[in-house]
Formats: structure tokens, sequence, C-alpha cells
């Protein structure tokens, strides 16, 4: 499991990175589509390129910040119902979820975008709109991007298998930046039962 347990480091590095380096990409964006917005209105000067721009940098902040945002535990869970249930329990709920749909599904779309890509790449399609850029950068985003989420997804596995053999004592491997309303229903669950709170 030790070894594992590596591999599984080494992915959350990676995925730690591509995470931070994809925020400042925000930034990016924002700059790129207020200098747009100032030419067009200020000077009557467009670009559909620019606008492109946005929309390919907006993508690659949402396709390659999946695996950081399943690193961090922030992705979509119900949490009225997993705050309520103990750490075993959400464990093999997140178990059986990354296996059954979280894998196999970063393999359909890596399947399927993985063609859309290639084509672009040897055609060199162009975006349709006068001025537009080329196609295969935004395309190949989606085969990379679920490829980073299928590599957090075996190592969230990874994780969630030696929590359950007793190997490590935390099933997650980031900092607890638990947000108010989290720490809210964990404190209100405490006080509703007594047990909860001394396990």
């Amino acid at each position: 499991m030790r070894p594992l347990l590596g591999i599984s480091s080494v992915i959350d590095r990676c995925n730690n990175l591509i995470g931070r380096i994809t925020m400042w990409l925000v930034l990016v964006t924002v700059l790129i589509s207020a200098g747009n917005a100032i030419m067009r209105k200020g000077f009557n000067i467009g670009s559909n390129a620019f606008l492109e721009i946005q929309w390919y940098i907006f993508a690659a902040v949402f396709m390659l910040g999946a695996g950081y945002v399943m690193l961090k535990n922030a992705h979509v869970r119900i949490d009225f119902i997993s705050s309520r249930l103990s750490k075993r329990t959400n464990a093999w709920i997140d178990a059986a979820g990354i296996a059954v749909f979280t894998i196999p599904l970063s393999v359909i779309m890596i399947d399927l975008g993985w063609p859309l890509f290639a084509r672009a790449w040897v055609s060199g399609e162009v975006s349709h709109n006068a001025g537009g850029l080329v196609r295969w950068p935004v395309l190949l985003l989606v085969p990379l991007g679920f490829g980073l989420l299928i590599m957090q997804a075996f190592s969230e596995l990874i994780k969630r298998i030696a929590f359950l053999s007793g190997v490590i004592n935390e099933p997650f491997s980031h900092d607890d930046h638990r947000s108010d309303e989290e720490l809210m229903a964990e404190d209100l669950s405490s006080r509703a039962d007594p047990a909860a709170s001394r396990a």
C-alpha cells in the first residue's frame, strides 16, 4: 500500500501545481476581457481572436482545474447528508463513486475527445469567425482535463482504500479548509449526538 500512497502523493503534487497555475488564468481572462471591452467601446476596435482566447482560457480553467477540485474535496456533494455520516461510510461512498462513475466517465470522455483534437490538429482547423483562432488547443483541453481528473480519481481511490484498511488515519490529504457552513453543520451534529463528538 505504501508504494501506491507514494504514487498518490506525486499525483497530488502535480494537480496541486496545475490548480495553482489555473487560478492565475482567471486573472488573465479578466484582464483580456476588460482590455477587449475598452478597445471595443472606447476605440471601436475589436478582434474575434481576443474574444475566443477568453473562451479558451475559461475552458482551460474549467477543464484543468477539475483534478485540483477533487484533490481539495471541493466538488459537489450533499453536505447535509455526508456531514451526518461517519468517515468510514463517506470513504466507502467516495470509493464506490470514484470506481463506478468518475473513472469510467473520464475514460469515455478521453476516448471521445482525443479524435476531435487529432482531426483538428491534422487538418489545421480554424474557427469559422473572421480572425478566429486555431481549434486544436481548446479541443486538447478535453482529453487533457479528463486525464488529470482520472489521475486524481486514482489518487483519491488509493487514499480511501488506505484509510479503510487502517493504513492512514485520514481519507483526505489536503489541509482542512472547510467552509463556515460545514463547520456549523459539524458543530450542530456533534451537539445533537454527543457520541459523534467523542469519535
